[in-house]
């Protein structure tokens, strides 16, 4: 038996149809990611923090009228992020995409986001009435291609994870009869991404082809650790309050989904979320994960598509997970250990 790897960028983009573009505020330590899809995707979203915050996410609930997207925006910069959104509404809509309801009318784009907290971390964010999540957003659209960049960039420029940097990660994999799933995500979570000793990774197990590091746990390594990693020092830095933390995902696939079964796919990926992070989907936090569905791939019917939306949804979870540690590992454990310096 063959086993799944992942596509040949290892990104959300090996998904047809899709591209990633991020722009990045280093003088203010935060950013924006957005994901674009080549037409109107059926999507959904699933909330298990106890702190999000988003946009338009009401639109994808599938009992409304829509369920669809144009583009997904991570942002950062906690409110003032959602402001990214418009940024891209609004070049998407210059660029004639969107729903028309009238002829003449301008296009309307459907653009879901969330944002995360990173208004503590040292950058400038002196803005006054201008933030500059809407520029942000406009620049994220222009620079959308399948390849881009990972760790600092975008959404997960000024993002934590516990208290070492986080970041932006990608991860995909391919499966059976042409079927590719993949992630994106912006790491921000309280908990944290390392196992106790402080250098492998909770997702060891998902790793493939040493894509965040390949350490490995000693054999003696437990998997209990103190439920937050101290709480003075988070305190400190004010992450220890509703909201202040996050993680943000999408995952996409390649089948014929419908809106519902997208919401069931995004449910179960957030498994990779409690596999990547301890813990994960605190109060603390405003964990969130979009799922959209490119459509290309049949999915069949009856209970054999049943299956398949489990298959696809573990594969998105496998996939959640490797982003996490991905973003984490290039967003700071990396560097640290370029350095010389402990990540612990």
């Amino acid at each position: 038996m063959t086993l799944p790897r992942p596509g040949p960028l290892n990104l959300i983009t090996d998904v047809p149809g899709l591209r990633v573009g991020h722009a990045t505020d280093d003088a203010a330590r935060s950013g924006v990611t957005v994901l674009l899809m080549e037409g109107f995707w059926p999507a959904s979203v699933d909330v298990r923090g106890g702190g999000p915050g988003s946009r338009e996410t009401e639109a994808l609930a599938p009992e409304n009228l829509v369920g669809k997207a144009h583009a997904i925006v991570l942002a950062g910069g906690s409110v003032f992020g959602l402001g990214a959104a418009d940024g891209v509404t609004a070049a998407l809509s210059a660029r004639g995409q969107g729903l028309r309801l009238k002829p003449g009318a301008p296009a309307i784009p459907l653009v879901p986001a969330a944002v995360l907290h990173d208004l503590a971390n040292g950058g400038d964010k002196q803005w006054g009435l201008e933030p500059p999540y809407r520029r942000l957003g406009i620049d994220a659209v222009e620079a959308a291609a399948r390849e881009f960049p990972l760790g600092r960039v975008g959404a997960g420029r000024g993002a934590m994870a516990g208290l070492l940097p986080g970041g932006l990660g990608s991860a995909s994999i391919a499966l059976e009869d042409g079927l590719v799933v993949g992630a994106l995500v912006a790491a921000n979570p309280i908990g944290s991404a390392l196992m106790p000793d402080g250098r492998t990774f909770w997702a060891w197990p998902f790793e493939i082809d040493g894509e965040f590091g390949g350490q490995r746990p000693a054999p003696d390594q437990g998997a209990i650790s103190e439920p937050v990693p101290d709480q003075s020092r988070l305190a400190a830095l004010g992450r220890s309050q509703p909201g202040a933390n996050t993680t943000l995902a999408v995952v996409a696939c390649n089948a014929d989904l419908s809106s519902a079964e997208c919401k069931r796919v995004a449910m179960m990926a957030q498994d990779g979320m409690a596999r990547a992070v301890r813990p994960a989907h605190t109060p603390f936090d405003g964990d969130t994960v979009f799922a959209v569905a490119g459509g290309q791939r049949p999915a069949g019917s009856g209970a054999a598509r049943q299956v398949l939306v489990g298959r696809l949804g573990s594969a998105a979870a496998d996939c959640l997970a490797r982003a996490i540690a991905r973003a984490v590992y290039l967003g700071g454990l990396q560097a640290a250990a370029r350095s010389g310096h402990g990540a612990g």
